[in-house]
């Protein structure tokens, strides 16, 4: 039987806004449909999703086991042909043998205990920034929640403060690429931003052989594991990725998070009321697992089939993609109860926010930390902040599968 027809409204502003009503339709009428526009299956359920994304017949890449020509693939385009080259050598994007090389070296730098160091940093960060904030009104997106993110990352590897205030914007355009509906004016944008960012990292990762630092560039020029150490142009890919995945969630986590609390007043005052116990931040940590379940930062990533495969009775061949919509199963009532309800104390909370797998986020700790202290230290410094119009639609900018706040204005009292 064949799977029923969907397309998915990702250039409508109010789908973008709110897709959760559409997603639950759709998740409670079939598991999975197929997209005849994007030319692709999606599934909608937390089990199918999970099962998925644990499935080695399903990867981040198919080019490790094919030609273009076997997949019937289009030759590259030359218009981004930097960043199809970062796309393909990163992280994210690999798989084994390669993958696990890269995870293996890469981990022996972004280490746990580094993460864990940064959270003086951070708290000082997030003291300076609220102290420059006005009681009276503020954009909490431009104003809280993108520089911190932006500031750690470049903390993190190493970057020079005069170089930072090109950071958001090469990560903007970059993961502009990541949406369907992108332009040739965001290809030209991407491209250009990958060159400039990757030519920064090239002098950094060559000034740190010569003179290491307590940084993070200086860690993975170092990184070695059985005589083994990444190339310059994995080193160079895997932080560009690092300030992308490093930040675009923690922007759009924190001011989503942020909104969906100040729609139901009776929250912020709880965890304001809490913000000042010494031992408050596990209860910010759980609240934070609820957050990013409750509104999905990255509502869609995609898998290549990588071997001939039968989901949910379609037939699916070698190189083509699979949808996964996170924001459908994260409000999934077969694996939550009462998904669209807010639970700051839901746990355990299985969401697929970080992923699961070989592909689970490495910077999943660092999102956490940062946003379980950014959340702590804005409730302690505003109580009582609430949305300047509580009646105002909010907007979004970029598209759904990067999905984050134009603005979000807020009001002290």
């Amino acid at each position: 039987m064949a799977l029923p027809e969907f397309a998915l409204p990702l250039a409508d502003p109010a789908f973008v806004r709110d897709p959760y009503p559409w997603l639950g339709r759709v998740r409670e009428e079939t598991p999975a449909f197929r997209d005849p526009r994007l030319g692709r299956v999606f599934l909608t359920r937390h089990a199918d999703i999970a099962a998925l994304l644990r499935d080695r017949r399903f990867g981040r890449s198919a080019l490790h086991r094919y030609s273009r020509d076997e997949l019937g693939w289009p030759p590259p385009d030359p218009a981004q042909a930097s960043f199809d080259a970062f796309n393909g050598n990163h992280l994210l994007d690999s798989e084994p043998p390669k993958h696990t090389r890269l995870r293996s070296l890469v981990s022996l730098a972004f280490t746990p205990r580094r993460v864990e160091g940064l959270s003086g940093r951070i708290e000082a960060l997030l003291a300076r920034q609220l102290a420059n904030l006005e009681p009276g009104g503020f954009d909490l997106v431009a104003a809280y929640a993108e520089p911190l993110p932006v500031t750690v990352i470049a903390e993190l590897l190493g970057v020079p403060q005069e170089e930072r205030r090109h950071l958001r914007p090469w990560s903007a355009a970059i993961v502009r690429l990541y949406e369907p509906t992108y332009t040739h004016e965001d290809q030209a944008a991407a491209e250009r931003a990958v060159l400039e960012f990757g030519a920064l990292l090239r002098k950094l990762s060559h000034l740190r052989r010569r003179a290491p630092r307590d940084d993070l560039i200086t860690a993975l020029v170092q990184a070695e594991e059985g005589g083994d150490r990444l190339t310059e142009r994995e080193l160079v890919d895997t932080c560009i990725l690092l300030l992308n995945a490093g930040h675009e969630a923690s922007v759009n986590g924190l001011s989503a998070g942020v909104l969906a609390l100040l729609r139901r007043p009776e929250h912020w005052r709880t965890l304001a009321q809490a913000s000042s116990h010494p031992v408050s931040l596990p209860l910010f940590r759980t609240a934070i697992e609820e957050l990013l379940r409750f509104d999905t930062p990255l509502p869609l990533f995609e898998r290549y089939v990588l071997e001939e495969v039968t989901l949910h009775g379609e037939r699916l061949r070698p190189g083509e993609k699979v949808g996964l919509l996170y924001a459908s199963g994260n409000r999934d009532p077969r694996r939550f109860g009462r998904p669209e309800e807010l639970d700051l104390t839901r746990d355990p909370n299985p969401h697929l926010t970080f992923g699961l797998g070989i592909h689970y986020c490495l910077g999943a700790p660092l999102a956490r930390l940062e946003l379980s202290l950014s959340l702590r230290a804005l409730t302690r410094t505003f109580p009582t902040l609430r949305l300047a119009d509580p009646g105002a639609e909010p907007e979004y900018v970029g598209g759904f599968v990067i999905r984050g706040l134009r603005r979000l204005d807020v009001v002290e009292g």
